[in-house]
């Protein structure tokens, strides 16, 4: 096998984990380098990787920059003169060698657990907004790609059992759109025990507040961690069907994920001449 192709396999590997990596690639070169143009290397967020770049000293450097563009999502470009070891360049092979280093697979990852009517609109609406959809029920006639085509997983499993089965991390938003409370208090703490970013369950307030007190009252859960969960899940639209219930989800994951307030953007006609 190629070395490029080694290093796309194990970046479409990557993305359908949902697993963050980081490519850097050589760009330019001047003068005696041990890589050239287009040469590539896959590093993943445990500091493994797949190709090179060149090796030695100077690879270390690109690995750690890689493994720092992982953790904060953004590019870099950077410059390595291998010409004095004194100077402390990475290498003495007597040129220069500029690697663009990217983050792959920072899309966040929707995870809707329940595949009835809501999961079905939340599942076909979050992909179709560029997340990362998963797809989980208990049941495999409501949890399959010709149920929801499409989609970037499916687990069939018990709504508990779904945080050992899902890779969760902080670009994790979980829409649990389950069937009821008994399902609800054996999920939820198990739930709390991940970094997802956004923990919405969906229900009435009264359902809510019982599966609060059964949490508090029966597993000993504190308010403070109860607080992370959204619930009733999504913004108040007055929605009632299937597709306004996921219209509403998304829209309080996109102000929580965006920073938005959720207020009307509509501007008072005697505002107006504020408006430069």
């Amino acid at each position: 096998m190629s070395e490029d192709r080694a290093v796309f396999e194990a970046l479409v590997a990557a993305e359908s984990r949902g697993e963050v990596v980081a490519l850097a690639t050589v760009i330019r070169f001047q003068g005696s380098v041990p890589r050239h143009e287009g040469s590539k290397m896959l590093v993943k967020g445990d500091g493994q990787i797949v190709g090179t770049v060149g090796g030695g000293a100077m690879e270390s450097l690109v690995i750690k920059t890689a493994l720092e563009a992982i953790r904060d999502g953004k590019t870099r470009l950077e410059s390595y003169s291998l010409n004095d070891l004194a100077s402390g360049d990475p290498g003495i092979c007597g040129g220069t060698v500029q690697v663009f280093i990217e983050p792959i697979g920072l899309s966040p990852t929707l995870l809707v657990i329940g595949g009835g009517h809501v999961g079905k609109a939340l599942a076909e609406l979050g992909k179709w907004m560029g997340y990362r959809v998963i797809l989980s029920d208990d049941r495999q006639a409501f949890c399959n790609p010709d149920y929801v085509p499409g989609l970037d997983g499916y687990l069939v499993c018990p709504p508990a059992d779904v945080p050992q089965h899902a890779a969760i991390n902080e670009r994790t938003y979980i829409a649990a759109v389950t069937r009821g409370l008994p399902v609800d208090v054996h999920l939820i703490p198990r739930l709390l025990e991940t970094p997802a970013a956004y923990i919405g369950l969906i229900g009435s307030r009264r359902r809510w507040a019982l599966t609060v007190k059964a949490l508090q009252d029966e597993q000993g859960i504190d308010s403070a961690q109860l607080d992370r969960v959204y619930a009733p899940i999504g913004l108040e639209l007055q929605a009632e069907t299937p597709q306004e219930i996921a219209l509403s989800i998304m829209a309080q994951i996109t102000m929580l994920r965006r920073g938005g307030s959720g207020e009307s953007m509509k501007l008072a006609l005697g505002n107006m001449e504020k408006v430069e």
